[in-house]
């Protein structure tokens, strides 16, 4: 089992009523549940671990998790509301501002850690459970305590408005990338972390303090992934979001990757070190195969396997 740990929220996407009134359309998001919810989709058995709220966001949430297929028992509950992330498109790209103060999310604690099940043999880190707080110190020990018998993934999803600290956060940043396995970042949070400069050069960089592999996405430019022992880019095909948007686009991503080394049997650390540039770049182009789905259609709709066929 994948078992994803980061934030679950409820994007409220803008929209209007049929009489023409504005309106937000909540939706279930947040990250790193959108690539547990695509993990499942695509038959890969998922869990999930983050805060949940007994709330009503909190149940649209658990019944999405069910929906997809995703185990969520592991989640400890609380009676803090839920995280609420209002979205609004422009030229289809998704601007957020951020509800987060005291919620589930948020409160998670290195004594709700739980142990993990011998069913787990990777784990997926990021979003913005790592930008501050009780919950971003959890993940982070949570990752140190499996990252020595497990594989890791982390895709920080840097958000520099969310950023309370940022000395400590790129020191956790940091930390957390040299006990990571695979490290993706979007081509804005690589210039975040490590300044201006050449893409490859940057990802080889970054490849030296720890990871097996780095993915960089460029949005319509497509992916790169950085080996030791290769380097392999595969190209997005061209969407309209003219009646889409890129939300999860990102997070779906993720998911067709890992989904890709899971059914490959590749989840494991020496065979990511000696991941060959064919598996390589098969996990790069199903992961933009199931972004490409996703980008589509409105919202974090990760799609199932069997529109993948």
């Amino acid at each position: 089992m994948i078992l994803t740990c980061g934030e679950a929220l409820i994007d409220m996407v803008a929209d209007e009523t049929r009489a023409g009134v504005p309106a937000f359309v909540p939706h279930c998001g947040g990250a790193v549940m959108n690539t547990a919810v695509a993990l499942g989709r695509l038959g890969v058995p998922t869990g999930f671990f983050a805060g949940l709220s007994r709330d009503l966001f909190g149940a649209q949430l658990r019944a999405h998790l069910d929906a997809s297929h995703v185990n969520h028992t592991l989640c400890p509950f609380s009676d803090a509301p839920t995280t609420l992330a209002f979205v609004q498109l422009e030229n289809g790209q998704a601007k957020y501002a951020f509800f987060d103060e005291n919620t589930a999310l948020r409160s998670l604690r290195p004594s709700d850690i739980p142990a993990l099940p011998t069913n787990v043999d990777a784990l997926f880190f990021g979003g913005i459970s790592l930008a501050y707080g009780p919950c971003a110190d959890t993940y982070e020990q949570m990752m140190q305590a499996a990252a020595q018998s497990h594989v890791t993934m982390l895709d920080p999803n840097i958000r520099p408005g969310f950023i309370r600290d940022e000395a400590a956060f790129r020191a956790r940043m940091a930390r957390m990338i040299a006990q990571t396995d695979i490290l993706k970042l979007s081509d804005e949070d690589l210039e975040w972390l490590e300044g201006e400069g050449d893409i490859a050069e940057l990802a080889q960089g970054l490849l030296a303090k720890g990871p097996s592999l780095v993915l960089i996405t460029q949005g319509s430019k497509g992916a790169t992934g950085y080996h030791a022992n290769f380097s392999v880019h595969v190209p997005t095909v061209p969407v309209d979001l003219s009646n889409s948007d890129t939300i999860g686009a990102g997070d779906t991503f993720n998911a067709g990757v890992l989904a890709s080394l899971h059914g490959a049997r590749l989840l494991t650390k020496s065979a990511l070190t000696a991941l060959a540039r064919d598996a390589g770049e098969t996990a790069l182009a199903f992961g933009m195969q199931t972004a490409r789905i996703t980008v589509s259609r409105k919202g974090a709709n990760p799609p199932w396997a069997h529109e993948l066929d």
